[in-house]
């Protein structure tokens, strides 16, 4: 697929065919993420991969509760337009996708969201160059129960930056439409 192709076939996908991803495939796509740039080279993405679809529902039900209390707590977050969506019990925030992966890294290093955003870009062009489809899931970032979180992996100095799921796309659709740059000054 050229360039521009895959620029265009990259979609937000949120609905997939029942069919597991091979392993090999998932580690594939990693791999290409390390060619993606990071602050100094330092290359401090790691990666969880979950595959297990009732540790995916686990999950989901992790990050509801805790984004459910944070509007209990304050009521004025932006996350109240998803309040009603979160709350219906057959809501999966991970739409039942057969995989989940999901970008950590040190939680001190000041680089974190950027480099990990980068390796999540090169993730997703790899996934759809393969004809998988992706989605980053940010509502499904919100693992804070210490024991879940070792469960899956997580080191203690570690954060969450990026959950993208993976699977077959039952369809890509097509683009939507876009602004055009705004160029704010030419110097």
């Amino acid at each position: 697929m050229d360039f521009t192709t895959l620029l265009l076939n990259r979609r937000s996908i949120r609905d997939f065919l029942d069919r597991d991803v091979p392993l090999v495939l998932v580690e594939e796509i990693i791999q290409d993420t390390r060619l993606a740039p990071s602050a100094s080279n330092r290359q401090p993405c790691r990666f969880i991969i979950v595959r297990d679809r009732k540790m995916i529902e686990r999950l989901s039900g992790e990050s509801k509760r805790n984004l459910l209390a944070d509007l209990t707590r304050n009521p004025g977050l932006p996350l109240k337009q998803y309040e009603t969506t979160l709350a219906d019990e057959k809501f999966n925030v991970f739409y039942n996708a057969p995989c989940l992966v999901y970008f950590i890294g040190p939680s001190e290093l000041f680089s974190l969201e950027v480099d990990c955003t980068l390796a999540a870009a090169y993730f997703m062009f790899s996934a759809a160059n393969r004809g998988l489809g992706t989605c980053w899931i940010g509502l499904g970032a919100n693992i804070r129960d210490p024991a879940l979180r070792g469960e899956i992996g997580v080191p203690e100095d570690c954060r969450i930056v990026a959950p993208v799921i993976l699977g077959y796309p039952k369809r890509v659709p097509a683009a939507p439409q876009r602004r055009a740059p705004e160029i704010v000054k030419v110097v």
